[in-house]
């Protein structure tokens, strides 16, 4: 009897793959991002019966992630309170899925296991998908959703490609980048077939069926948010481009820094790396590209979209969450070691030297992934004492937790807390939220753009926001009123510092809890 070898159970290596993703988030455990405590009010509201709303009876639309609320307004509903840590599963699993996914990708499209393995690790093991999956965000869930769109559109599926793509708008709309590649290759794919003649021609059909299912779902969220908050565009968008100052190519910066650096390579390399990074990687990705299209012509869409999320992204300049940094690098990764497979071993015919090139191709691999695990850490300075990676600080969301415990035992019925950063203080204090910054809080919008002579950092409170609004309570940065409230003798006037907090984030001299003297 022969012994049982991998080609006999040909899901046992992707099974691994997705494991190690799941394991690697499930160890870190719950590092819960400030954004993603938005999200997690909106659904407890709503699962509560109180709508979608995150303060009762104010309909504003300040979360881009109307999918991912409404799951998780399910399993609040369904008893599951623990929020942070029902993402955390969903992420995993979402993260799980991706990686299974690029290995079948590597397999089939760039024809190497080698590539498969390292792209499907890659994005297991990447401390920006760890980051974000482990943060609450709905991140992993977009990147899933965008990921299976794209191959089913390969694999011939243009219908359940419509519809996968669809969900992935509805999980956040920066996947509208995806659905537009998308469409462009239906409809151009290709305009003139030549199947009757070299000058005899037909168009192709324009993809109707694709689009009323792609619209079908879509139009029930955009219905509902027209007429519930009466518009679908959320309240954030506009909120975060009219208070954030942003220098001029600040976003393109961001990104090429980032395009650089996709397996922490400074960390390995130094500083100086990028200088290296950035024509190594665009041409790997780029010749890595055209191998996937030279194997499976459909893949236009996918290999395109990395550059244009980067192109729209840097055209719009806005504050650059750093989530919004994880979308393109699943692709990055196939592209990149699917350029350094070709390079490696396409060098030579010779069945020898091409097995010199595979192992050649391994040892890249197993460098590269290693140098994403120099951002990882076994004991964090903060929060859980379990391995993550470094990026996965949330040293501020621990902070407005605290200060929010102290103020909600100071509460009076109807008080407002303001705030800049409202995800922490709005989940745990419960209370009527001013949102200075103006996600949830349209009356905010008009005190914006800022005099840049009054600010330290990007953004700053604007003084007479609080002198209009009054609210019983602010829970802010030091550096957020340095030169706008701490400034305003009405405000020492109106106001009593109640509790200062020792901290140096973003230059602050501390976080300071203020209560309106009554």
């Amino acid at each position: 009897m022969r012994p049982a070898r991998f080609v006999d159970h040909p899901w046992l290596i992707p099974a691994l793959v997705g494991s190690a993703a799941v394991a690697v988030r499930l160890l870190a455990g719950p590092r819960t991002i400030d954004d993603a405590y938005i999200t997690f009010r909106y659904a407890r509201n709503l699962a509560e019966g109180l709508g979608f709303v995150y303060n009762p009876g104010q309909r504003v639309l300040g979360t881009t992630t109307p999918l991912y609320t409404l799951v998780m307004a399910l399993a609040w509903r369904l008893g599951l309170r623990d929020l942070p840590g029902v993402a955390l599963a969903l992420n995993a699993a979402a993260d799980a899925g991706t990686a299974v996914l690029l290995y079948w990708m590597g397999w089939r499209w760039a024809g190497s296991r080698i590539v498969a393995v390292g792209a499907g690790l890659a994005w297991a093991l990447s401390p920006m998908s760890v980051t974000f999956a482990i943060g609450g965000m709905e991140t992993s869930v977009v990147i899933l959703a965008l990921t299976a769109a794209f191959v089913a559109y390969a694999a011939g599926r243009s219908r359940l490609s419509a519809a996968v793509m669809a969900v992935a708008v509805l999980t956040r709309p920066d996947a509208l980048i995806g659905a537009a590649l998308l469409w462009g290759d239906m409809a151009l794919r290709p305009l003139l077939a030549r199947d009757m003649g070299p000058w005899r021609v037909r168009l192709r059909r324009l993809p109707w069926a694709e689009a009323a299912i792609f619209a079908g779902i879509l139009a029930p969220w955009l219905l509902f948010a027209t007429g519930y908050f009466g518009s679908p565009l959320p309240q954030s968008v506009q909120a975060k481009v009219r208070a954030y100052h942003m220098a001029e190519f600040q976003a393109l910066l961001r990104l090429i820094q980032h395009l650089s650096t996709p397996f922490f390579e400074h960390r390995l390399f130094g500083r100086f790396w990028p200088a290296v990074g950035l024509p190594l990687y665009l041409v790997l990705y780029l010749g890595g590209g055209l191998r996937l299209v030279r194997g499976e012509g459909r893949t236009w869409p996918f290999v395109l979209y990395p550059l244009a999320y980067v192109a729209l992204f840097s055209a719009a300049n806005p504050l650059l969450f750093r989530w919004y940094l994880a979308p393109p690098l699943p692709f990055y990764f196939l592209g990149i070691l699917t350029g350094v497979a070709g390079l490696l071993t396409d060098a030579s015919g010779r069945p020898g030297r091409a097995r010199v090139g595979g192992w050649a191709t391994g040892l890249v691999t197993a460098l590269l992934l290693c140098s994403s695990l120099q951002e990882y850490t076994l004991h964090p300075d903060h929060g859980i004492d379990r391995p993550a990676p470094e990026m996965a600080w949330y040293k501020l969301e621990l902070l407005y937790r605290q200060a929010a415990e102290e103020v909600r035992g100071r509460l009076q019925p109807g008080d407002v807390v303001a705030a800049a950063d409202i995800g922490a203080v709005g989940w745990y204090t419960g209370a009527t939220i001013l949102d200075t910054l103006g996600l949830i809080s349209p009356e905010a919008l008009p005190y914006y753009p800022l005099d840049p002579s009054l600010l330290v950092i990007s953004y700053a409170i604007p003084a007479e926001l609080i002198r209009a609004e009054q609210p019983d309570y602010l829970i802010t940065l030091e550096v957020y009123v340095r030169r706008t409230l701490l400034t305003a003798p009405w405000f020492q006037e109106s106001y009593l510092l109640v509790d200062r907090m020792e901290t140096d984030i973003y230059g602050s001299d501390g976080m300071l809890i203020f209560a309106r003297r009554r």
